[in-house]
């Protein structure tokens, strides 16, 4: 019979009912692809984001019922967790917030940079006014040539926009976009599709990081899958357990929501990061066609993640499995090291009790203590016993001769 339950555990259920199912908060279906989710979310994002509802609780729990939901929707793992079990096979405490550092103000803004520094992993969204501004059709956007590069700073949750004209033929030759900054400052890449009314809505981003001395990210559209690599997931892992980490490094590994670009005038941008300084970058927009033996080799390598991915999922049953028995076999040696330490300790014991001599003590112990006067008489008298002595030793050298005065010498 199950013991009674606690509060909190009554609790956690009670949350559970309470929630909506996630497909019903994102207003799409079980049958949505993945980028149908991810801009129905963008836009409940922007419509509840706190910048655009100050003081309003409903809309802030709104947008953070928004942000819970597309974070179950958004993992393909805790997505299938959630299509065959509902909310109890998905972790509340796992999900990631995604914040708004424009909307933190300046103590909390100094804890999320503290918390990032010491290697905590914080989701950062780009700031509800820099995507208000491009809905409205009201940012710069700056040309941007193939083949060439801009090297500019943009400030603190900013964004620099810029356009991008490729031909058919670039279309189905590839089309790669690169940000890099040489200081490693914080920075994502964003890109963003025209809406009928001339505005712009973001369909992708993706986070800069660190590539031996410099910060970098890109967006690849070769005419196949291309794959993202999701450094947070494996930073939570890290966090938690060594070997967690191992086993989900490649979890992040995810394809890219778009493999291709059509002809025509494509809009890109570069959003400053950082917590509380501008990011120097540089960007460019590269054709692939001259890159084919690079596009080959993506392809491949990709290819043996993805193998290497599933070999590791299957290796980590076995590992654990072992690592069970090694365990189990450690804790074992101990027991039995010091099961041994204790038989040899009680029977050295009784071999010592064979006896009938009394244990000698140490004479220095059994005698008693003296003053320092009579200690000083002692010591003068064995030090007059010791002159007398000496006085009475002959010595080689003081030999009496007897010698005979009768006979002539």
């Amino acid at each position: 019979m199950p013991g009674p339950r606690s509060k909190s555990e009554k609790k956690h259920d009670a949350d559970n009912q309470l929630r909506r199912d996630p497909y019903e908060v994102l207003g799409v279906s079980r049958s949505s692809t993945d980028q149908e989710i991810k801009t129905a979310y963008r836009k409940m994002a922007l419509k509840y984001h706190p910048d655009k509802n100050a003081n309003d609780p409903k809309a802030a729990d709104m947008f953070k019922e928004v942000t819970f939901s597309y974070n179950i929707l958004s993992d393909p793992d805790k997505r299938r967790q959630y299509d065959s079990a509902g909310f109890e096979a998905v972790e509340s405490e796992n999900q990631e917030l995604e914040l708004d550092l424009s909307s933190l103000g300046a103590v909390n803004t100094m804890f999320a940079a503290l918390f990032s520094k010491l290697g905590v992993p914080i989701k950062t969204t780009v700031s509800a006014t820099v995507l208000e501004e491009a809905l409205n059709g009201s940012v710069t956007i700056r040309p941007l040539p193939l083949g060439q590069f801009i090297s500019k700073r943009v400030e603190k949750q900013c964004a620099h926009f810029y356009s991008v004209t490729i031909t058919e033929e670039e279309a189905r030759a590839g089309f790669v976009c690169r940000v890099q900054s040489s200081e490693k400052s914080k920075f994502k890449l964003l890109y963003f599709d025209r809406e009928d009314k001339g505005g712009l809505s973001l369909a992708l981003q993706e986070d800069c990081a660190k590539t031996g001395k410099v910060t970098s990210a890109g967006m690849y559209f070769l005419g196949f899958t291309v794959y993202r690599l999701d450094q947070t997931m494996n930073s939570i892992a890290a966090a938690k357990d060594p070997d967690t980490s191992f086993f989900r490094k490649l979890d992040g590994f995810q394809p890219c929501e778009l493999t291709e670009l059509k002809a025509g005038t494509h809009v890109f941008a570069v959003y400053g990061d950082n917590f509380f300084k501008s990011a120097n970058y540089t960007i460019e927009a590269l054709c692939a066609a001259p890159f084919r033996e690079e596009k080959e080799n993506l392809r491949t390598i990709e290819a043996q993640i993805l193998s290497k991915r599933a070999e590791i999922s299957k290796f980590e049953a076995e590992y654990r499995e072992v690592l069970a028995q090694f365990t189990e076999m450690t804790s074992r040696y101990a027991h039995e090291m010091q099961a041994i330490d204790e038989l040899l300790k009680q029977r050295n014991e009784i071999h010592a009790s064979y006896t009938v001599a009394p244990l000698k003590r140490s004479t220095s112990k059994s005698r008693p203590k003296r003053s320092s006067k009579e200690a000083n008489e002692d010591g003068q008298a064995r030090e007059k016993r010791s002159s007398r002595d000496r006085s009475k030793k002959k010595k080689w050298y003081n030999l009496h001769l007897r010698v005979d005065k009768r006979k002539a010498c």
